[in-house]
């Protein structure tokens, strides 16, 4: 039986809070090492984490709200208080669903993001960060994703920061966006993104990349005019550029101040993360310089035209987080309680066994109806200790006291397989605890069923004098009790 054990911590530096220094300071290290380093945290089960060009999350499954704190706080470090959204348990699954919807993109309800989590989400499979608890708030959130664009219009207009960047382009250009040359920097998906969308509003397009064989095969694919060159030709391809849009994973920048010094009035757009372009290149005459945090005002727009699928998205992330949060108070109360049952059960039969055999012993072999008899008394035995505890897990599930059921996972062990002394102990305590408790004998609704043919109040005079007789006295005292 595999349960979501642990309580998940977050943290996040994106667009809402920081700008692209704080955001590269935080994603330092690539999505796969981020997670190994997380999971050497003692405490810490799963992690996940997510870097695109505009956010830097990370997440922890830990076994308490503390600990996976303390884990997170290195991804952070160097950036400043206000720049960090910290997230606890259900903020953090809310979170990761509005992230997929495109609730939390800096183009609202743009496509990108989607395989960006998908990918992250393999990223941090393959580094052994994807536990019971992540599986399922990971998948959740790409169905929640999914269904953001297929059953609203999120995604109509600007879908992606390439096509924001155009935007930005056709009103920020001295000449006609129609009568531009467009040089592209960079052939991920970024750079296709950005040269699908010029497709058709621009002249002519130069693409420019490290890997000629891509930029060829992204050049075969669009109609408008293409051209392909390498990055060593780069100065010279922004001498016939109007527009340059950079978008490439160079940990070091691209283009610098001296190749745009002279090749006339250029406007730059910078998507990558870390920076593309120096910003002295910025202070050039003829250079305008535009970076993530400039496309704001462009995705500001876009926002206010997706308000109305923005609410139905809304919509759809409230009711899809209540499923995941009950899916989850349902596995963890559930698989506790079967696993208290299971091993009170183990407890039962290997005391039943012995007593019935040292009786035997003295007093001969018992029939078949007063062995029924023992065994039903041990059943509702079982039953009466289990009652209480029962009622305090699904109470527990019921009002989000993720830390109660969390100890009672912790208590019962890896895979849910309880010892039966550790059950004995965990019902000494919850009998300590509990011993004002009311108490009518009977199961909650829904618990496993139990053999009991005795009623679970019978009192101890009424029982056969026989079997009274045969049943121990430490028994008999337990049941007055």
């Amino acid at each position: 039986m595999t349960a979501p054990t642990g309580l998940l911590a977050g943290v996040s530096v994106s667009h809402r809070r920081a700008g692209i220094d704080d955001i590269d300071r935080a994603s330092s290290r690539s999505q796969s090492e981020t997670v190994r380093a997380l999971l050497d945290h003692e405490g810490v089960r799963e992690a996940f984490v997510l870097q695109t060009c505009n956010r830097a999350e990370a997440y922890v499954v830990a076994d308490d709200a503390g600990t996976g704190r303390e884990a997170l706080a290195p991804y952070t470090r160097g950036v400043p208080d206000e720049a960090v959204l910290e997230l606890d348990h259900e903020a953090g699954l809310e979170h990761l669903l509005r992230v997929a919807a495109g609730l939390e993109s800096l183009v609202v309800g743009e496509d990108q993001i989607l395989g960006q989590v998908s990918a992250a989400f393999e990223d941090a499979r393959e580094a052994g960060g994807i536990g019971p608890l992540l599986e399922d708030a990971v998948v959740k959130a790409l169905r929640v994703g999914e269904r953001a664009r297929t059953e609203t219009a999120i995604n109509e207009g600007v879908t992606s920061l390439g096509s924001a960047a155009v935007a930005l382009a056709r009103r920020s250009l001295e000449t006609e966006l129609a009568d531009a040359t467009a040089l592209v920097v960079g052939t991920g998906e970024m750079g296709t993104l950005t040269a699908r969308a010029l497709e058709g509003n621009v002249d002519r397009i130069v693409l420019a990349n490290r890997t000629a064989e891509t930029a060829e095969h992204l050049a075969g694919t669009l109609e408008t005019d293409t051209e392909v060159r390498g990055l060593d030709a780069l100065a010279d391809a922004a001498v016939e550029a109007d527009l340059v849009v950079t978008a490439t994973s160079s940990e070091t920048p691209v283009l610098d101040a001296d190749a745009l010094d002279g090749a006339g009035r250029t406007l730059v757009v910078d998507l990558a993360q870390p920076r593309d372009v120096p910003t002295a290149a910025g202070e050039l005459e003829s250079v305008t310089l535009h970076d993530l945090d400039a496309l704001e005002s462009v995705t500001d727009e876009t926002r206010a035209q997706r308000r109305e699928a923005a609410e139905a998205v809304e919509a759809i992330v409230e009711t899809e987080l209540d499923r995941l949060v009950t899916q989850y108070k349902r596995k963890r109360a559930d698989d506790v309680i079967a696993a208290m049952y299971e091993g009170a059960e183990e407890l039962k039969t290997r005391e039943l066994d012995t007593a019935i055999a040292r009786l035997e012993a003295a007093e001969g072999e018992f029939s078949e109806d007063e062995r029924a008899v023992v065994e039903s008394l041990a059943d509702a035995l079982v039953g009466q200790l289990l009652a209480p505890p029962t009622r305090s897990l699904r109470d527990a599930a019921e009002n989000d006291d993720w830390a109660t059921i969390n100890t009672a996972l912790q208590l019962f062990g890896p895979g849910l397989r309880p010892d039966p002394d550790q059950v004995a102990r965990f019902l000494d305590g919850v009998d300590e605890a509990d011993e004002d408790a009311e108490d009518d004998g009977t199961s909650a609704e829904g618990e496993p069923d139990l053999p009991v043919d005795l009623p679970a109040d019978t009192p101890v005079e009424d029982l056969p004098e026989d079997v009274r007789r045969r049943v121990p006295a430490s028994v008999l005292e337990r049941i007055e009790d």
